[in-house]
């Protein structure tokens, strides 16, 4: 894999293109807080994305809006596949459409993503943890062609009952590169057989197909009701590998609705001791 630049967090090696399933891009993560992936596209190579996510694109790189999660089931298969498909991306909260962008010229041509709110994007080849990567709902960004994305149940009844954005993940599928992106700060454990992890359920990123995710009280009735950490902990058996963000989308929108005057908060900071007239007098 050819790597433009110089960027920390992603592998400065080259992969070599194997016989497999999903396309073999070429790609670089550019930014800090606010990132994107940019996707280097060979003729007649492909990546699905988010619809919306797109930063920009080369001329010969043709974009199409696909129904249900443009994997090669839903692209090859009847009218069944595709609603499937949908249904999947449905459940999770998606869109019903996928956008796919394929090379059709001649040389290299090359399409951005960019990220929906502050974090970091995770660049991940699904051979490398086990053909599978379990994520949070809102965290799956783009994908070389030939992902399938899934959705995810909690198997124990409790967990789906309590779980809350625990509860309904996404399952990406394939062998090939998928790029999913972390609000805030991530940091990434590796479990070892047995070991456990308490984690807010909202900050699970994402996990390897062989974590077993079950919830745990988050102690005694007090602390429950009154200590504003909800009233289950994710609890994280290993082995495998999880991905723990540090602002979660629901917390960031939940602070920002909080703020908004219609919704009974008040603006901090600003003309907070003269109220009404303080904000009259700031331009607002």
């Amino acid at each position: 894999m050819a790597i433009f630049g110089s960027v920390p967090s992603v592998p400065t090696t080259r992969h070599e293109r194997s016989v497999q399933d999903a396309d073999d891009i070429d790609f670089e993560i550019k930014g800090t807080e606010m990132q994107f992936v940019e996707i280097e596209l060979d003729p007649g190579e492909s990546a699905i994305a988010e619809a919306g996510s797109m930063m920009f694109k080369a001329p010969d790189v043709h974009m199409e809006t696909v129904f249900g999660d443009a994997s090669e089931d839903s692209m090859g298969g009847g009218l069944f596949d595709k609603l499937v498909g949908a249904g999947k991306r449905l459940i999770t909260g998606e869109s019903l459409f996928t956008t796919v962008f394929s090379h059709q010229g001649i040389g290299k041509a090359r399409v951005a993503f960019a990220s929906p709110y502050p974090g970091h994007i995770l660049a991940i080849k699904l051979t490398e943890v086990g053909g599978r990567l379990v994520c949070q709902k809102d965290a799956f960004l783009c994908a070389a062609r030939g992902v399938s994305l899934g959705i995810y149940f909690q198997k124990k009844v409790m967990t789906g009952l309590f779980g809350g954005e625990g509860f309904i993940m996404q399952s990406l599928d394939g062998d090939g590169w998928v790029f999913v992106h972390v609000g805030g700060t991530v940091v990434e454990r590796e479990l070892a057989p047995g070991e456990v992890l308490h984690v807010d359920t909202g900050c699970v990123a994402a996990i390897t197909a062989t974590v077993d995710f079950d919830l745990e009280r988050a102690g005694s009735i007090k602390s429950m009701i009154f200590g504003g950490e909800g009233v289950f902990f994710a609890k994280l058996t290993g082995p495998g590998t999880v991905w723990i963000q540090s602002l979660p989308f629901s917390r960031l929108a939940g602070r920002i609705s909080a703020a908004m005057p219609q919704a009974g908060g008040r603006h901090v900071g600003e003309g907070s001791v003269l109220g009404g007239i303080g904000n009259i007098l700031d331009g607002d």
